[in-house]
């Protein structure tokens, strides 16, 4: 598996359709980055079906949005099944693995702090 990165699109002041920004490839991860800060990155994925990313950590919480599919995403070997329109936090340091269900793209937002501690959304009932 290898992952393919495109290049950067000029996305700034246009309406677009995330999911449409990037393509499949056949037996391949493509990744395109839509935002480079030095505060953090916005990137999209597609993969292919059987496709995925091995366990790895990263130093910095990041959110998954999934926008087309069905993915399977462990963290710290716990399982869990996104589809579209779903979306998970990937802890700070705490090793997560990426494995495609069926063809899948999604948005990963990674946020660079300094902050370890996970903020906990509060449901208001």
């Amino acid at each position: 598996m290898s992952v393919q990165k495109k290049e950067k699109v000029h996305i700034l002041g246009k309406k677009l359709v995330i999911k449409d920004l990037i393509d499949y490839q056949e037996g391949a991860v493509v990744s395109r980055t839509l935002i480079d800060k030095q505060v953090g990155t916005v990137t999209i994925f597609s993969f292919d079906e059987g496709q995925g990313l091995s366990e790895h950590a990263a130093p910095y919480d990041a959110m998954v949005q999934v926008l087309d599919g069905e993915v399977e995403i462990a963290i710290d070997k716990k399982p869990f099944q996104l589809k579209e329109g779903d979306m998970i936090v990937l802890p700070a340091s705490i090793p997560h693995a990426v494995r495609a269900l069926t063809r899948f793209k999604m948005m990963l937002i990674m946020i660079r702090s300094e902050d370890k501690k996970p903020e906990l959304v509060k449901e208001h009932h």
